[in-house]
């Protein structure tokens, strides 16, 4: 049963011990890249948030009696689009206050990110710590916190059909439509734990006693957020809240699976377990890739994520710079992988399918 990265002709990622330190890295990239300047960074939410609401006041129009009556079928589309990959922005800046990434105010950070995160249905505290443990155990089959790949008898006995050509397309679809929320209420595809695990309930595994704090504001927060928008219902209408929010966010959510899974999903790229696993070998097991003007709208977040994983500290106005350091530095230990994103997540889909529970270090496989 050949290996995903033989059959798509890809070189494996090198598995070896790094010849350079954390220190060395760092060392390679200029010092003001890890400046965090809380103006610059309220800078990316007013244009964000403005560009955002400019959106929404346009759909007033878009219904107008005046236009033709098949303009609504093309505005409203345009729309979702727009406003989806905008909020994937607003997203992303949330992320970097979760990484006190933001500013080097941790209250301006926490503040910030719970305002941006609960807009968008984040548990803001929940997912800061437990994005914050799959940071610290990238590529750890036993301890990493989410995108924890399947073995062979997983798969086999969780995802009948799986493997055929229509279980990739169900999968897919279940993946874009349902990942983020099934990761936020059953913690699919995260680390495997022996009781329920979810990012609302403080009790929950993921968190410990000193965090219960954190969780529970974070549920507030949504409550508060979700009786708010129920008003908004009750004074426009269901259909209203569908069109210019529900849409909307649930391309935020299709784009937030998107852009995670090809971040940490490639045929060449290994799992680590036991004394195989370093945390340097770990963070190295990431992939940039480009999305051409999306870049610009999603921050960087997808073609500069290496750096991201070796620094979540570096506000994302310096990664691309960072980077283009980090590129000499890490020689063949840097992977960017050019195929289109698209094809790419297809390609992740088809040949990603499962390691096998043997060794320490686990490649993809497929049938």
């Amino acid at each position: 049963m050949p290996a995903s990265f033989e059959t798509l002709g890809k070189k494996p990622r090198p598995t070896d011990d790094p010849p350079f330190t954390l220190k060395d890295l760092k060392g390679a990239i200029p010092s003001h890249c890890f400046e965090r300047s809380t103006l610059k960074s309220f800078s990316y939410v007013a244009w964000d948030v403005s560009l955002a609401w400019l959106m929404y006041l346009c759909t007033g129009y878009f219904d107008h009696p005046y236009l033709p009556t098949w303009a609504g079928y093309v505005l409203w589309p345009l729309y979702w689009i727009c406003q989806g990959c905008v909020c994937t922005g607003i997203w992303v800046l949330a992320h970097e206050c979760g990484h006190y990434a933001f500013s080097d105010s941790k209250t301006v950070n926490d503040i910030t990110g719970l305002a941006l995160h609960t807009a968008l249905l984040v548990p803001y505290h929940s997912w800061r710590i437990s994005h914050a443990k799959h940071h610290r155990s990238t590529n750890d089959m036993d301890h990493d916190e989410v995108f924890v790949p399947s073995t062979k008898a997983e798969l086999d006995a969780e995802r009948v059909g799986a493997l055929s050509l229509v279980g990739t397309i169900v999968n897919l679809l279940k993946l874009t439509l349902l990942g983020w929320p099934g990761y936020l209420l059953l913690h699919v595809s995260g680390r495997k734990y022996h009781t329920h695990t979810d990012h609302f309930n403080p009790n929950s595994p993921i968190f410990s006693e000193k965090e219960y704090k954190d969780v529970v504001i974070s549920d507030l927060a949504l409550l508060v957020w979700i009786g708010f928008l129920g008003y908004m219902s009750y004074l426009h209408s269901v259909t209203w809240l569908v069109k210019v929010y529900v849409i909307p966010y649930l391309i935020v959510n299709f784009w937030l699976v998107f852009i995670t899974d090809l971040q940490h999903s490639d045929a060449a790229v290994p799992h680590y377990r036991g004394k195989e696993w370093k945390w340097l070998k770990g963070a190295l097991c990431t992939i940039d890739r480009d999305y051409g003007v999306l870049n610009h709208v999603f921050h960087h977040i997808g073609d500069t994520h290496i750096a991201h994983h070796l620094f979540s500290y570096m506000p994302h106005y310096h990664a691309v710079e960072a980077t283009k350091h980090l590129k000499k530095a890490l020689g063949e230990y840097y992977y960017k992988d050019d195929t289109s994103i698209f094809k790419a997540f297809w390609l992740t889909q088809m040949y990603c399918r499962y390691v096998d529970n043997v060794g320490d270090i686990l490649w993809y496989k497929h049938d």
